[in-house]
């Protein structure tokens, strides 16, 4: 074995972390008869030699090696090896990629490309692998097959000879699996695929293998799914809980929930062992806690492809969790609770139901159940409301939970204290104003009091008094700015005094974003800050700068002065970096007729380079001279350019009505509301507003048609 390793030029290569020249020693690792030294070696792999899916010329050189390793009955562990091969060989780049690939990164493609031709070319060992006596080897040769061989013909065939005769249940699964994966690389093949499937997910299979067949029917064609299959997979569900030993061979009995919903000390029982170490070690370690005590751990992942197959069928996807949420397992519950926020954070639909019964579950004692939940109803804001009451309940239960501290960096607000609060709901008042009397006050307490309003008045006045308490030196900006965001938010005038001492005593470290944040916040106050006048008017004689251009803004707030402040903000205009232009825009904006002599320079940033600087200029132009024929299409082409801005444009096309807008801006909006994406869905990513700021987009649009009757993909 490893014949002519010795003669590779390791060293004259290079992986992540520099020369290549320790490879040599990985690939020996991997054939180890220590356990601890092939895991090191599998990361090794992973964390150097294909680093976050690189393929680097020490790569490649690798492949025959990794090809005798897994050739090699007396090698232990050879399914992981399997599966590196499939990693390093089955990138694929589409023509959109190649088109967009710099310079530096056509090394990077011809490397990708190289690899897959050499694991495609060895990948006929995989045909034999199909039916080792390693269950992890079966276990990964299936969708190595699907993804490397040239052969889907062949492939599908032999995928279809060996489930009969395969004999564990988790191996039949990745069959199924690779016979989708076969479909969707090698479309001609669909129908045939689909075909197997459907029969596959007939009766008088077990229900396991019916789920997965489902599960694949609905990524690669899923106009094959029963038209009741959301009643056919909850039958399959109880099935697979009623009936552990038809779920898989020597599978645990299934953990329900018990009296008051305790998981029981079995689910709570671990052995002391020592953590891994390697990467790899704590995937595998997090992979086995998440599937101790379930009767058949790979159903979470069939539901989760189940659920990516079905894509925009929000109803069957809702109906579906819905069902979930209720079964007695508690472990299902959690899965059902995590799916149902990547359902609500992509789609629009009508989620009332859903909500209320991922609020039912903060009601358990199990933590990781409790704690799902709490944090998919935090993202939602006003979706919600189902929710408030047995969020109310939880916060009220719970006091030791209001605020979570971090081993690193201050602490913030605990989820459920935020989702309450992000309902506007006063029942969470009693833990934001213990939160406010904490040494380190949290640093989102500001953000929470903001959606509450009103209704947080009563917290004004403790807000005042810590601000007074702060300290002006380095610290003073992550200290002073959660108050000063919820003094600003309450618009409490009577804190001009205290907030007036931090504008003139902010250090000079961060003391820009904390001089930004005081005058906002006096700015709010209106003419309750009269006292700041003369402060403010010492700040707008340095115009040009970010400061003037903030103390301009808080002047016309405050007295309504719009010759005192024009020449600061029409200075801010040329300012050199495009966010301090920016702010000189909607300031202007803000003074509406009274800054119509600004209307050329504001038509001038209409086509400048920046994106986000064009909208607010756009926006501007019309609130300075109530004119929208320059304005409407800068603002259409942005939205068609850039999702993101959409918010900001929709908050000025309500403003306008269409009437003023134009038929093109209708036609833009009831476009939006008729699309079941939201807007802002990431595949792969997310932020936690995204949910917040798609309903706060339909909210807008419907606002902005005449006659709309506010019905839409959500209601």
């Amino acid at each position: 074995m490893f014949a002519g390793i010795d003669e590779v030029e390791w060293a004259s290569m290079e992986h992540a972390y520099g020369p290549a020249d320790d490879v040599p020693g990985l690939l020996r690792g991997l054939a180890s008869g220590d356990p601890a030294e092939r895991e090191g070696a599998l990361d090794g792999m992973y964390g150097a030699v294909h680093h976050q899916g690189d393929v680097y010329a020490c790569t490649l050189a690798c492949i025959p090696f990794l090809f005798e390793l897994v050739a090699d009955p007396g090698i232990q562990d050879r399914g992981s090896i399997v599966e590196l091969l499939t990693s390093i060989g089955g990138i694929d780049l589409d023509e959109d990629d190649e088109e967009e690939l710099d310079e530096e990164e056509i090394e990077g493609a011809a490397n990708y490309a190289m690899a897959a031709a050499a694991v495609t070319a060895g990948a006929g060992v995989f045909f034999e692998l199909i039916a080792d006596e390693d269950p992890g080897v079966r276990l990964a040769a299936p969708l190595a097959l699907a993804t490397l061989h040239g052969h889907p013909v062949r492939v599908l065939a032999l995928l279809r000879e060996r489930l009969p005769v395969e004999p564990d249940e988790e191996v039949r699964l990745a069959l199924v699996e690779a016979a989708g994966r076969v479909a969707l690389r090698h479309s001609p093949l669909a129908g045939q695929a689909a075909d197997w499937l459907s029969r596959l997910a007939a009766e008088s299979y077990a229900p396991g293998l019916r789920l997965a067949a489902l599960a694949q029917l609905a990524r690669c064609a899923p106009e094959a799914l029963p038209g009741d299959v959301v009643r056919v997979v909850a039958g399959l569900l109880r099935r697979l809980r009623a009936d552990p030993a038809g779920a898989a061979d020597g599978a645990d009995p299934v953990v329900t929930a018990g009296p008051g919903d305790d998981p029981g000390p079995a689910a709570d029982a671990t052995e002391e062992r020592v953590a891994p170490v390697t990467l790899v070690g704590q995937l595998r370690a997090l992979s086995a806690a998440e599937s101790a005590g379930r009767t058949a751990p790979w159903t979470a992942d069939l539901l989760r492809t189940l659920h990516v197959g079905l894509d925009d069928r929000v109803a069957d996807r809702t109906a579906l969790l819905t069902d979930q949420l209720r079964s007695p397992d508690l472990r299902q519950r959690i899965d059902a609770v995590r799916m149902s926020a990547g359902l609500i954070r992509a789609w629009r639909g009508s989620y009332e139901e859903l909500v209320r019964l991922v609020g039912e579950q903060l009601a358990s004692p199990e933590p990781k159940l409790t704690e799902a939940a709490s944090h998919v109803l935090e993202e939602l804001f006003g979706l919600a409301a189902p929710a408030a009451d047995a969020l109310a309940a939880r916060v009220a239960a719970d006091p030791g939970a209001w605020v979570k501290d971090w081993a690193s960096g201050p602490p913030g607000l605990g989820s459920t204290v935020k989702a309450l609060a992000r309902l506007g709901d006063p029942r969470a008042l009693p833990a934001l104003a213990a939160a406010l009397e904490r040494p380190e006050v949290p640093h989102d307490v500001g953000f929470a009091i903001g959606h509450l309003g009103a209704a947080a008045a009563p917290l004004a006045g403790v807000l005042r008094r810590r601000l007074g308490e702060i300290a002006l030196d380095e610290g003073a900006y992550d200290r002073a700015n959660p108050l000063l965001f919820g003094l600003t938010a309450l618009r409490a005038g009577e804190a001009a005094p205290e907030v007036l001492r931090v504008l003139r005593g902010a250090p000079e470290y961060r003391g820009e974003w904390l001089r930004t944040s005081a005058l906002r916040a006096l700015g709010s106050f209106g003419s309750a800050a009269h006292c700041a006048v003369p402060e403010l008017r010492a700040l707008i004689r340095r115009p040009g700068t970010a400061a003037a251009t903030e103390a301009a803004q808080a002047l016309w707030a405050v007295d309504g002065d719009a010759e005192a402040v024009l020449p600061v903000l029409i200075e801010g205009l040329r300012a050199e970096h495009a966010h301090e232009r920016r702010s000189a825009v909607t300031a202007l904006g803000g003074l509406r007729a009274r800054a119509e002599a600004t209307a050329p320079w504001l038509r001038a940033l209409l086509s400048h380079d920046e994106l986000w600087l064009r909208v607010d200029a756009a926006i501007a132009l019309w609130e300075v001279s109530g004119r929208t024929e320059g304005s409407v299409p800068v603002m259409l082409a942005a939205w068609e350019k850039n999702r993101h801005v959409r918010v900001r444009v929709a908050e000025c096309l309500a403003r306008m009505g269409t009437a003023g807008a134009g038929s093109d801006a209708a036609h833009v909006l009831r476009a939006e509301l008729a699309s079941v994406r939201r807007h802002n869905a990431m595949d792969g990513g997310y932020g936690s507003h995204d949910t917040y700021e798609d309903e706060k987009l339909l909210a807008l649009c419907r606002r902005a048609l005449p006659g709309n009757t506010g019905k839409g993909p959500t209601t």
